[in-house]
């Protein structure tokens, strides 16, 4: 079993990993920014709390829902250090300036609701946890953060669709996320969530088709409510370029033990159904004859 509580590791570590990017089989791309899971000293050496309540901000082992379909050779992007450090679906504006030395806040604009509540670009408290840092960031540091973390995944994330476009004439960007439990008006357990800012960052159909599959095997799935997608797909879905982007939030409780904490034996299952529907989704965007041709 692996150890709940964060480590420490070097900070110059690379912010994400990529898996299947040197050729493009199938014209779609999984993203995965929140599973990181290793802390740099610096973070540690400033919290405020213990450490194990850094990982409420983690999509606790989200990268292993994507293990199936890397193995089958879909492209993908997987941060490497946690959302404690900076959330990589916040914009490099959406930063609270009473946590960052010398920053004026007219800097920042206005505040974003997340950012009130905590959860800005650097996550500055937690519900039932009180701040988390004892001292504020310099503003250099949250700088550096920015330019050697945030910005470097997302143009990977950029460059990596604009090759799958160029291959296939379309790309989609799965950007894969997990949840705590959830219910719906009816007080039935919510298994996925699909985001797409209400049809802004994906056409319809492939959401809807992502919905259908998911549905077939037995879950409640929800779109847009009550996560709609956010930066990620705010940045990176272009469908009047025929470059589409949707969020899918998974029920923790479906991959993880009782405590949130280590996978169970369910995991694999869900990696395959996603695995599976990834596949539909590239037979959907670039037709079938072509796929089967890439094999």
């Amino acid at each position: 079993m692996t150890n709940p509580v964060p480590g420490r590791i070097p900070a110059s570590l690379p912010t994400y990993s990529l898996s299947n990017v040197d050729g493009f089989r199938f014209p779609l791309l999984v993203s995965v920014p929140h599973s990181g899971r290793e802390y740099p000293p610096e973070l540690l050496d400033n919290l405020n709390v213990p450490a194990s309540h850094l990982l409420r901000l983690e999509d606790r082992y989200s990268d292993r829902l994507a293990a199936s379909a890397i193995a089958s050779g879909f492209p993908a992007i997987i941060a490497r250090k946690p959302r404690a450090w900076i959330d990589l679906n916040r914009s490099r504006s959406e930063i609270d300036p009473a946590m960052v030395i010398g920053m004026d806040p007219s800097q920042t604009g206005q505040m974003s609701r997340k950012v009130r509540g905590g959860l800005g670009l650097l996550p500055r408290r937690l519900h039932g946890a009180g701040n988390l840092w004892r001292n504020k960031w310099s503003l250099q540091h949250v700088i550096d953060r920015i330019e050697q973390d945030h910005e470097p995944y997302h143009a990977q994330v950029a460059h990596l669709l604009d090759r799958i476009h160029s291959v296939f004439g379309c790309a989609l960007l799965l950007d894969l996320h997990s949840m705590p439990s959830t219910v719906d008006e009816n007080h039935n357990k919510i298994g996925f969530v699909l985001g797409d800012r209400f049809g802004r960052s994906c056409e319809s159909r492939y959401v809807e088709l992502a919905a259908g599959h998911f549905r077939r095997h037995g879950h409640l799935v929800q779109t847009n409510h009550p996560y709609s997608g956010s930066y990620i797909l705010e940045r990176h879905g272009n469908p009047s370029r025929n470059i589409h982007a949707f969020q899918l939030e998974v029920d923790r409780s479906l991959y993880l033990d009782r405590n949130m904490r280590e996978p169970i034996a369910a995991a694999s299952s869900v990696a395959e159904l996603i695995r599976h529907c990834c596949m539909m989704l590239a037979e959907q965007l670039s037709g079938q004859d072509q796929l089967e041709a890439a094999e």
